[in-house]
């Protein structure tokens, strides 16, 4: 049986293998460490082997996104002056071909496709949870919670958010209806069951923010796109001050004490100062991407004691700035930090100047959630994960065009000029 190309590259034409694509890569992201190197096998040769199809349409041309590989090509260099040199060898090139296979995703995916496997793969993700997940205590504050099958509440509690997103917006802005809208749906009421129950208070609070930062700009983009802009200062400097106000009138401590957290984030305040003394032993470069969380180190080996890790495995600053700044010291910072912030203001800037752009709306709620999360978690700083695929998609998808077909009123006059002299000639 032959197979076109253009049901395996052509985003217009391969949304059956796209959304299965999207759906199993999800789950990898969740699961690689269950099962091992052959998910991880899985994951490459859904993206890589589609060069050999048409690499001219699969890649593209790399120039335009220099600065998205910038981190990751940091990193890989990382190796020369790394505390653990064979760490950061393996680690750097795991990020970076990662990032390879989110940028060839980028180009065959649209944006739609995206949303029908994210519902499909968080869906999957969280009903494996459900059936092999275990509860675990936490010996800061005490309490139980569910992480299904991973290893912490925070990230099931990502993918509940993700779920929820995705579920949200297949229908509203999508515009999914049918089998598409049942199972979105289904997959969002099986995220909120997931949300409450991992009792992840980071995960609950950026997931209300983001719906309703998604619903605002719904309505800001009804306006003009004068009266867009500067409704969204308005709204910005406004949140500003909102937020300012939470941190010293009391509203944060009030917050968390719903969660049965305090101020201190359950001794987080405490690592943050940790880290931001760890990245003072060499600012500028850091100590090797991946290599400061290594057993037999010192330091790593107290925080894991103190924190009750008895895997010395699996932990981190929870804040990717001092994550980043740690392991790739100022530049890998700034990198990553562009990244991010590039990505965000990139369609935040599409949203207020065009008209229905449905893609910058949809992979805005994204962006700005990894932003939000960036300041507890480390989503976006690890090859595998489902939150640096989906910063490396949005952000790729600013290197193409808003609109690549153009609308017939622009084209037909064009060509009525350029062919005037053959329609008079046949008429």
């Amino acid at each position: 049986m032959k197979i076109s190309k253009a049901s395996l590259i052509s985003p217009d034409r391969n949304g059956v293998y796209g959304t299965v694509a999207i759906a199993l890569s999800f789950f990898v992201f969740a699961y690689s460490s269950r099962f091992g190197q052959a998910s991880i096998l899985l994951y490459y040769a859904l993206w890589l082997p589609l060069v050999l199809v048409d690499y001219r349409r699969v890649l593209g041309n790399y120039g335009w996104r220099l600065w998205i590989l910038g981190f990751a090509v940091f990193a890989c260099l990382s190796v020369f002056w790394s505390a653990a040199p064979s760490i950061t060898a393996r680690a750097g090139i795991q990020y970076l071909s990662h990032v390879v296979c989110a940028l060839i995703a980028m180009r065959l995916v649209n944006v739609k496709t995206l949303a029908r496997g994210a519902v499909v793969g968080t869906g999957v993700v969280l009903a494996y949870s459900l059936l092999f997940g275990v509860y675990h205590l936490d010996p800061l504050d005490g309490t139980y919670s569910f992480v299904g099958a991973f290893a912490s509440k925070n990230q099931l509690g990502f993918y509940a958010s993700l779920g929820i997103y995705f579920a949200f917006v297949a229908p509203v802005a999508l515009g999914e209806r049918g089998l598409w809208l049942a199972a979105s749906g289904t997959v969002g009421l099986l995220s909120a069951y997931c949300l409450l129950a991992s009792q992840s208070a980071t995960s609950v609070l950026t997931t209300a923010v983001i719906v309703g930062l998604w619903l605002c700009m719904r309505v800001v983009g009804l306006l003009s796109p004068n009266h867009r802009k500067g409704l969204f200062l308005a709204a910005a400097v406004c949140g500003v001050m909102v937020a300012v106000a939470a941190v010293y009138g009391g509203g944060v401590d009030f917050i968390l004490g719903l969660f049965g957290k305090d101020s201190t984030l359950t001794g987080r305040t405490y690592l943050w100062q940790q880290g931001v003394e760890a990245a003072m032993a060499s600012p500028v470069v850091g100590v090797g991407y991946q290599a400061y969380w290594v057993q037999g180190f010192s330091e790593p080996e107290r925080l894991w004691e103190e924190f009750y890790i008895a895997t010395r495995s699996g932990f981190h600053f929870h804040n990717t700035f001092i994550e980043a700044m740690v392991e790739t010291g100022a530049i890998g910072l700034v990198l990553l930090s562009g990244i991010l912030l590039v990505t965000v203001l990139g369609h935040t800037k599409r949203l207020l100047t065009a008209d229905h752009d449905t893609q910058s709306s949809v992979l805005f709620g994204i962006a700005v959630l990894l932003l939000i999360r960036s300041f507890v978690e480390i989503d976006i700083l690890n090859p595998y994960h489902v939150g640096s695929f989906l910063l490396y998609f949005a952000a790729g998808k600013l290197t193409l065009p808003q609109d690549s077909r153009r609308r017939p009123a622009e084209v037909r006059p064009q060509l009525l000029i350029s062919h005037a002299p053959q329609l008079l000639k046949y008429r």
